[in-house]
């Protein structure tokens, strides 16, 4: 009974000891716990989110807050770093961004700022002559379309052709109209050195640097026929080289036409001294102007055939030519005709 009472005794005497000591452990957590408590910003997107949190770690405050952040979210701070009261963490949220470029079309998830930035960050390669829709220091938007054209410059060296000339040469050997290559033409050959923009592969625009000549072209000859053909009405071709309408009489070697009668020594002989003839398988003689007919040419004459210009008449000027024949039966026959004839080649 006695030790009873010395317990109770003790124990309420030492009763304000024990909760001096339990007030005291239970400060030290409070005071603890209050200095762990950190108040801190995240801004995502210029938009400021205020978290109190007992956590430093950076995963584990974004983690317990619903903070995501995506594979291309860009943060100001390491995810495993520590944050103390007071901080600010900023995130910048990918939007979506639409590349074309050499032939192929993507979108792109990114954080950067101008499209400089991003084609940075997605290591794609610009040269110094490339073109960039819209520029390089472009802030993005979301949903922005950007489109790179390629462009290359090269000096290309070509062997081109030279055309050759034509001349062209009047020939009365030839029938008229009728062409023969007397020399065969060659292209010459040059060297072209030009300055040439691609644009995506494609040819744009070409600059002339040079032009070297290889080879000269040899110019063609042709040679185009002048002498005219004329299809007979006693059959055959009359090459000709030029053609007269002219009024056709005709006349023969009786006294009637030439003055000369038998005996003569005159009679039948021309006035250039050849006896006057008619040859129908061959040149008969006609009298002629010689001014418009030279004597001594040669002709076709209509529906009386070859002649020879041999003979003159008072009575023949200008486009006048008097046709011989052996008769006089054959002289009337004929009479007086217009007819056209051909200066024979």
């Amino acid at each position: 009974m006695k030790n009873a009472k010395n317990n109770f005794k003790n124990y309420f005497s030492n009763g304000p000891k024990t909760v001096f000591v339990v007030m005291l452990v239970v400060m030290c957590i409070t005071v603890t716990i209050f200095n762990m408590k950190k108040a801190i910003s995240v801004i995502v997107d210029g938009k400021a989110i205020q978290v109190v949190t007992l956590k430093s770690n950076v995963t584990q405050i974004l983690k317990s807050n619903n903070i995501a952040l995506g594979s291309k979210d860009q943060i100001t701070v390491s995810l495993d770093s520590k944050v103390k009261d007071g901080d600010k963490i900023y995130i910048k949220k990918a939007i979506n961004v639409k590349v074309e470029v050499d032939g192929k079309k993507y979108n792109i998830l990114t954080a950067e700022n101008t499209v400089e930035d991003m084609l940075k960050a997605e290591k794609i390669v610009l040269s110094g002559t490339d073109k960039v829709i819209p520029s390089k220091n472009n802030e993005l938007t979301s949903g922005l379309q950007v489109v790179i054209t390629r462009v290359n410059t090269k000096t290309l060296k070509e062997t081109k052709a030279i055309n050759f000339a034509t001349e062209i040469k009047n020939s009365n050997e030839l029938n008229k109209g009728a062409k023969k290559v007397i020399q065969k033409g060659k292209a010459g050959q040059k060297v072209v050195t030009s300055s040439v923009v691609y644009e995506n592969g494609k040819e744009i625009s070409r600059n002339l640097i040079s032009e070297k000549v290889k080879s000269k072209p040899v110019k063609q000859i042709i040679a185009l026929g002048t002498t005219g053909v004329y299809t007979a009405s006693r059959g055959g071709n009359v090459r000709y080289s030029s053609k007269l309408s002219v009024r056709a009489t005709a006349y023969t070697a009786d006294y009637s036409c030439t003055g000369k009668g038998p005996g003569d020594p005159g009679l039948g002989i021309t006035s250039t001294g050849a006896r006057a003839k008619r040859n129908a398988n061959g040149y008969s003689t006609i009298a002629v102007d010689p001014r418009v007919i030279p004597l001594g040419t040669k002709v076709y004459v209509d529906g009386y055939g070859y002649a020879i210009a041999e003979d003159i008449g008072g009575a023949i000027k200008g486009n006048h030519i008097d046709l011989y024949f052996s008769s006089t039966d054959e002289m009337w026959s004929w009479g007086a005709r217009n007819v056209s004839i051909y200066i024979v080649k």
